[in-house]
């Protein structure tokens, strides 16, 4: 769980893989792009489901096109037995690891039964939890079975596929792999120096079409003002940054700006297991009253975003039928009164002779999450509850009250909701339970009748707005800068959490 909330925050810590990127700079020729980037501990996708660049080293069976449509990816083609609850995935003939070997099923099955192993406390085991049996057909043919239906599996194939005949036998918690890794993606590794750069070359071979970029280089950055501040200098050449520091570009000559819709929300998750949560939970509802969404959207997002009031107002099964908890502070006051709260000499309110109040905890990332910390914590202290911010070095996960936490995602409903909400899901950082909500996921996953699949998720958004995992604040755009050199990015596709799917099309991105 620790490492889950890690990877939701997004922070890292630099290893030294390889060679001197000064002298190696100077070896190079060719067109690249240089993207200012936060540092990573290792290269990792069995585990992390936002690393920006996992998406130019590997690839998935499936892939979204830029309709986000399911379309073929490693596999060719597949089938679905819907009685034996079996796919059958069918490799194309014509992929190659960057070390030069094939893809084989092997490898499939390889990736898959890693990402179930619970030693590797992946994110994205509950994606995978139905699977019963993989079987190798032969060295191009893949079958798995399934233990019950899941209508968002095919989705999960987007899984990076990774290359059995380097790690099938090796401990994947301590292999070296992660810091050189090899993939099938359209860009390989080239040198990696930690705490500087890390440094991408074209796969020649890439089964999509070789990319047009001859390297791809993420330059480490200490945080979104560097980045910012390195763009307009002209020492990187786009970045993802938050909404103030993007604003300086914003129609500015030399740039383009990429203001793009996000399945990406911020919410105060409550840690369930901490003392005052158990005596105070009732509460939650005032403290959702309490927030002037718009203000978070106007104030820190500049208007890019919009207020947040489910996981899934971006998707076809959203309910906007829900409790919205829209801003009324009078409201907020009345129940926390109705409650036994009492307001104290200091302006915050008294229950039982305790104070109020909670500590919001917050990791510096290049989404401004911090700034949208203090925004709330603000808004709460103004009707008497004494909220604050701690944004320590190293989070206390078991001790923390509250976390200022990201999710979103782009494919099927049942992702970002099923391993988020249900009761002991590796996504369930706050330890949530509630009966109903497991049930009505469960079966939604089950489903493949998008009428009942949208009954069920509309049951699943009223139980949680009757009783809050979370408090939902804003939606964020993901907004990423360009110098004007770069060209082929699309501007109309729904990104994830983090703004993943924005490198969807790299292979076919130019410099001038």
């Amino acid at each position: 769980m620790k490492k889950l909330l890690l990877l939701c925050a997004l922070f890292v810590c630099a290893v030294f893989v390889g060679g001197c990127g000064e002298e190696r700079a100077a070896e190079v020729t060719g067109a690249q792009i240089v993207y200012g980037s936060q540092d990573y501990d290792q290269i990792n996708p069995l585990w992390n489901e936002y690393g920006e660049i996992d998406r130019l080293l590997f690839d998935g069976l499936v892939r979204r096109d830029g309709t986000g449509a399911i379309v073929p990816g490693l596999a060719a083609s597949w089938e679905y037995d819907p009685d034996t609850y079996t796919y059958v995935f069918h490799l194309r003939p014509d992929v190659r690891w960057h070390d030069g070997k094939p893809l084989r099923a092997a490898d499939v099955k390889f990736t898959i039964e890693a990402v179930m192993n619970p030693l590797m406390e992946s994110v994205n085991a509950p994606n995978f939890e139905d699977v019963r049996e993989i079987t190798e057909l032969d060295d191009r043919t893949v079958r798995i079975r399934l233990s019950a239906p899941n209508a968002a599996f095919i989705d999960y194939m987007i899984q990076p596929i990774l290359p059995a005949h380097l790690l099938a036998g090796r401990d994947l918690t301590t292999t070296g792999f992660f810091h050189s890794p090899v993939g099938t993606g359209p860009y390989r590794m080239d040198h990696w120096e930690a705490g500087k750069e890390i440094v991408l070359a074209k796969n020649e071979d890439y089964y999509r079409g070789a990319p047009k970029v001859d390297r791809f280089v993420f330059r480490i950055m200490e945080d979104d003002d560097a980045e910012a501040e390195a763009l307009a200098d002209g020492t990187i050449d786009m970045a993802h940054l938050s909404a103030q520091n993007a604003a300086q570009f914003h129609d500015a000559a030399g740039y383009r700006y990429y203001d793009m819709k996000s399945t990406d929300y911020r919410a105060i998750l409550f840690n369930f297991t901490h003392p005052y949560w158990r005596r105070n939970r009732d509460l939650i509802p005032a403290i959702a009253y309490a927030i002037d969404r718009q203000a978070v959207v106007d104030e820190v997002l500049l208007g890019q975003g919009v207020p947040a009031y489910g996981p899934l107002q971006y998707n076809v099964y959203n309910n906007p039928n829900v409790e919205h908890y829209d801003y009324n502070p009078g409201k907020a006051q009345e129940m926390l009164e109705a409650a036994g709260c009492k307001m104290g000499k200091d302006g915050y309110y008294m229950r039982g002779g305790e104070e109020v109040g909670f500590r919001i905890t917050v990791k510096n990332d290049k989404a401004g999450r911090i700034d949208v910390a203090n925004s709330v914590a603000m808004q709460l202290q103004a009707i008497g509850i004494h909220c604050t911010v701690e944004i320590p070095a190293e989070v206390d996960w078991d001790g923390q009250m509250a976390y200022l936490i990201g999710w979103g995602s782009a494919l099927d409903a049942d992702a970002h909701t099923y391993k988020v909400f249900v009761t002991r899901k590796a996504g369930n950082g706050g330890l949530y339970s509630n009966a109903r909500v497991d049930a009505y996921l469960t079966a939604a996953r089950r489903s493949s009748d998008p009428a009942e699949r949208a009954r069920l998720y509309g049951l699943f958004q009223e139980e949680i707005a009757k009783d809050p995992p979370f408090v939902f604040i804003c939606y964020t755009d993901a907004i990423f800068v360009a110098r004007d050199r770069v060209h082929g990015i699309p501007t109309d596709k729904l990104l994830g959490h983090g703004g993943i799917g924005f490198f969807g099309n790299v292979n076919e991105w130019t410099v001038d």
